[in-house]
């Protein structure tokens, strides 16, 4: 599934680099160890996982298919005095050599990718002793930013509807964050299902940091930019009149699911 997120690079690469502290942590806590570890990040994006896999020790590639987002992350990594490698590759034909990499991560990505000819990838690419780490994460609050932000962008969407992204519009049944058909793929992959859990967290935005947050959805990758523009101009103008001067803690919520290879 094919998405052009070029169109929203920058909106991603400053306001959707946030990492929960918990997530690397809660791996930690499971026994997963990056430190000199080979790992491959799937739709690596502006490379917010990927540098903190490196900040761990681990060696690591990013596999990202825009090109785009691949430039925001080399700016990001000079500034902060990172050299990862990137590849401006597709999840289903990463050139990668063949057994490899220790772990293959994915991080708000999965849904996008087309799932069989990635996970025969990650087969030729992994280890025997492997294991796969698929991780997503999004607001999760109800409150009345949230849902004035939402029925502003319906009303510019086709049928006035708000779908889920990617693969997660098919699916009736969520189990911890992701849906069924994801876990009976996996096991039809003979990837084992070791742990998948959850938790919460807080990031704080001002009214313009939303906005930009917001410019980053994947329900806006699809407009021009005059689109986008007059979006987030009328999303920006209605906090201003409301929430003037607010900052707001928005919820969100991050699974995990780990999966080893059989």
């Amino acid at each position: 599934m094919k998405v052009n997120f070029g169109n929203v690079a920058k909106n991603y690469a400053k306001f959707r680099n946030d990492l929960p502290i918990e997530l690397l942590e809660s791996l930690k806590h499971r026994g997963i160890n990056f430190k000199n570890k080979k790992v491959t990040d799937l739709g690596s994006g502006t490379g917010v996982l990927s540098r903190a896999l490196h900040k761990e020790g681990a060696v690591v590639v990013g596999v990202e298919p825009s090109n785009e987002l691949i430039q925001e992350a080399k700016e990001m990594d000079k500034n902060e005095g990172y050299m990862i490698n990137y590849i401006n590759a597709f999840s289903e034909s990463t050139t990668l050599l063949e057994d490899t990499y220790d772990y293959i991560t994915v991080l708000r990505a999965w849904h996008w990718f087309e799932s069989e000819q990635t996970l025969t990838e990650i087969k030729r690419i992994l280890k025997d002793n492997g294991s796969l780490i698929v991780m997503d994460s999004g607001f999760i609050s109800k409150g009345k930013v949230i849902a004035d932000t939402l029925d502003i962008i319906k009303r510019y969407m086709p049928n006035g509807k708000l779908k889920s992204a990617g693969s997660k519009a098919k699916s009736k049944q969520l189990i911890n964050g992701f849906p069924v058909e994801w876990y009976k793929e996996w096991q039809e992959h003979q990837f084992d299902l070791r742990e998948t859990y959850k938790f919460n967290y807080n990031v704080t935005f001002t009214n313009e940091e939303w906005c930009g947050r917001v410019g980053s959805l994947s329900w806006l990758s699809g407009f021009d930019e005059n689109e986008r523009n007059a979006i987030l101009n009328e999303i920006y103008i209605h906090l201003d009149k409301e929430f003037s001067g607010m900052k707001h803690n928005i919820l969100h919520g991050c699974y995990i699911t780990v999966l080893n290879r059989l």
